[in-house]
């Protein structure tokens, strides 16, 4: 049996489960595991399952302008869609989208459809918080669309200043043919 400084390879393991070390950093080579009766592996955290939960932030209904192509290239279809305003409300937050933001989207050739929006809301104080929302939407046929995103919030300091403050994952719906604007759900991961 291998020697690591004065303890063998074996001890060694015992040592280190004992210890909570991840056994994959001193795990004996293949060809010995085969023959030395080496303890049984651990699972690889002991650190309880915590699956992450949400809490609803606000509801935007967000008017676009129509969308302008900017041509192709090696990653697949450019192209731009200007924000010109809308609405939001939430809990502990409500105001207007100010125009002049846009949503950037890649179209792939394997049919997802990647965007990038950067915008500002107003709210109702007179807070300018800027957003940059990435979605993916992937409508393969036969299967029910994903549409989710992750945002990024940069709030002034003072009563909003709790955006700057978490991890935050949308919802995207369109809404033609009634109007030309996206429903955006917000929430915070908690």
């Amino acid at each position: 049996m291998e020697k690591v400084g004065t303890m063998d390879r074996r001890t060694l393991l015992q040592v280190a489960a004992t210890a909570g070390v991840a056994q994959t950093a001193v795990a004996e080579p293949a060809h010995a595991a085969t023959t030395s009766a080496a303890p049984p592996p651990t699972p690889l955290s002991t650190v309880p399952l915590r699956l992450p939960a949400t809490e609803f932030t606000y509801e935007a209904v967000v008017e676009l302008d129509p969308m302008v192509p900017l041509g192709k290239s090696p990653l697949g279809e450019r192209r731009i869609i200007p924000i010109t305003g809308g609405v939001f409300q939430g809990p502990r937050i409500r105001g207007t989208v100010l125009a002049g933001g846009a949503d950037r989207q890649l179209s792939r050739p394997d049919g997802v459809l990647l965007l990038n929006a950067l915008y500002e809301l107003k709210t109702d104080d007179g807070a300018i918080i800027t957003v940059n929302n990435r979605a993916i939407i992937d409508a393969p046929p036969g299967q029910a669309p994903y549409a989710y995103s992750v945002l990024d919030f940069t709030a002034p300091e003072g009563p909003h200043a709790w955006l700057n403050r978490g991890v935050f994952v949308g919802t995207v719906h369109g809404l033609p043919p009634e109007r030309h604007a996206v429903l955006i759900r917000v929430y915070k991961v908690v």
